[in-house]
């Protein structure tokens, strides 16, 4: 079944694509445009955590990069490697390219280790009426996101890349803006943590002010194997998350204001097999052209996890499955989330700050799993670009910070906000001069139940030499 799956979402997906490439040249939207092509070669030092403790390789990649309109494709090839021993023998890291379980080849690990040397393939943007995008995914969000929401597959590069998939077709495409489509798989080699969308907008052939523009959608999300990188203290069933939806824009003045409504009723596992419930209203949107702004009422029932897959999912799968199993963790409350966001000089500085929690005091024990899902959670993520730094052109960065369990604005106890317990932390610092860049990388993950140590920390320095 799960292989039947499987082809059917990529038939799908390559369907959709070469739909979009069709539409688009028919459209004339292609023409005059020329492909670039770019070619980079990166020489490095990377350290893995291995199963020894951890290992430190120099690297030397290669990454070739194709755009032509709104299509676009990059690889990495990547060789990490080391000198051992008295005689400095020659050591490759066998991890990157052939599966360290013989008895489990197949298809799935095969795929798991080739697949993402595509970093990524992508047509258009997210909101265009064809986006597809393959490879590393950073913010797969279905709807509102009160179910996926900033789902990312990237949080264990760079010692294991997944191949991921965003797909979203929406009816305007075959001039039938009255329904659409929105898919995301977070590794389709292992096909694990999936999720669809479909919605439909009945009132837009008429002109009924306002009303003609709202959006009904049903969402499922599952992960079909919750213990797939951590074991768990229980049998792993699949985790399934479904729920429905309303959007309704109300005001929106290009470059000046803008302003949506919407609404979610969604349901999680509970126990063995019973169903948790909660539920949100919300409104959002931009001011001018550089502030983004958010805000939610949420309604959450008896141990209901609101948008149960999140940037940091894959982090703490095994001890979010943990808790859906059991019951009795969560009493039923209200709860809150807002977000703002900034952007300036062409979207060269980019700040976004999320922040969520129940209307309940926190839980101060730090071996309590459930404080993960019950206290504060704060996100945030920060870019500067090329050419803002006075006196430093070449300087950028990008950056984020993901906290969960938070109990107080300190760095002191594990549910300080700058305390790393439950946190996710990635930094990419780069330095250009002319077709040579230099970046110096640092990750740093907690995963509450892993064993023997929950900490994972990874840094690098990376030389990259743009050849074309």
């Amino acid at each position: 079944m799960a292989t039947t799956l499987r082809r059917l979402a990529l038939m799908v997906l390559f369907s959709g694509l070469f739909a979009g490439v069709a539409f688009a040249q028919e459209g004339g939207s292609s023409g005059g445009v020329k492909p670039t092509f770019g070619l980079s070669l990166g020489i490095g030092v990377q350290t893995f955590n291995e199963p020894g403790g951890s290992i430190t390789y120099q690297s030397l990649s290669l990454s070739p990069d194709l755009a032509f309109g709104k299509f676009g494709i990059g690889l990495a090839v990547t060789l990490n490697y080391r000198f051992t021993g008295a005689a400095n023998s020659f050591e490759v890291r066998l991890a990157d390219w052939w599966p360290q379980a013989p008895d489990l080849v197949g298809f799935q690990t095969v795929a798991a280790i080739y697949l993402p040397k595509i970093t990524y393939l992508r047509w258009g943007v997210k909101g265009d009426p064809l986006f597809v995008k393959l490879g590393s995914i950073d913010d797969a969000t279905l709807g509102n996101g009160f179910i996926v929401g900033n789902y990312a597959n990237t949080l264990f590069l760079p010692g294991d890349r997944h191949f991921g998939l965003n797909f979203d077709m929406d009816g305007s495409l075959f001039g039938f803006p009255y329904m659409g489509l929105e898919t995301m798989a977070g590794n389709l080699a292992q096909f694990d943590v999936i999720g669809g969308r479909l919605y439909v907008r009945p009132l837009v052939g008429t002109k009924i002010p306002i009303l003609k523009n709202i959006e009904f959608g049903g969402t499922v999300a599952a992960d079909r194997e919750p213990d797939l990188y951590y074991a768990t203290t229980q049998t792993a069933a699949p985790v399934v998350a479904f729920g429905g939806d309303v959007r309704l824009p109300v005001i929106s003045i290009k470059n000046v204001f803008s302003l949506v409504t919407f609404g979610d009723v969604a349901s999680t596992p509970k126990g063995a097999s019973e169903r948790a419930w909660g539920g949100m209203v919300g409104l959002g949107g931009r001011f001018f052209s550089f502030l983004t702004y958010g805000a939610q009422l949420r309604m959450l029932g008896d141990d209901f996890i609101p948008v149960y897959f999140d940037a940091t999912y894959d982090l703490l799968r095994n001890a979010t499955y943990d808790l859906v199993r059991t019951t009795g963790f969560s009493d039923a409350s209200m709860g809150w989330m807002a977000s703002l966001g900034t952007a300036f000089f062409d979207d060269k500085i980019v700040f976004k700050l999320s922040l969520d929690a129940p209307f309940a005091a926190p839980i101060t024990d730090p071996a309590d799993l459930s404080a993960i899902v019950k206290n504060p959670h704060l996100r945030g993520t920060f870019t500067i670009g090329e050419g803002i730094i006075p006196g430093l052109p070449g300087i950028s960065l990008d950056a984020s910070y993901d906290k969960k369990g938070i109990t107080d604005f300190t760095a002191t106890p594990p549910g300080g906000l700058f305390n790393p317990t439950n946190a996710a932390i990635q930094a990419r610092l780069n330095y250009k001069s002319g077709p040579a860049v230099i970046s110096f990388v640092y990750k740093v993950r907690h995963e509450p139940t892993a064993t023997p140590d929950p900490w994972v920390v990874t840094s690098g320095l990376e030389s990259t030499i743009q050849l074309f």
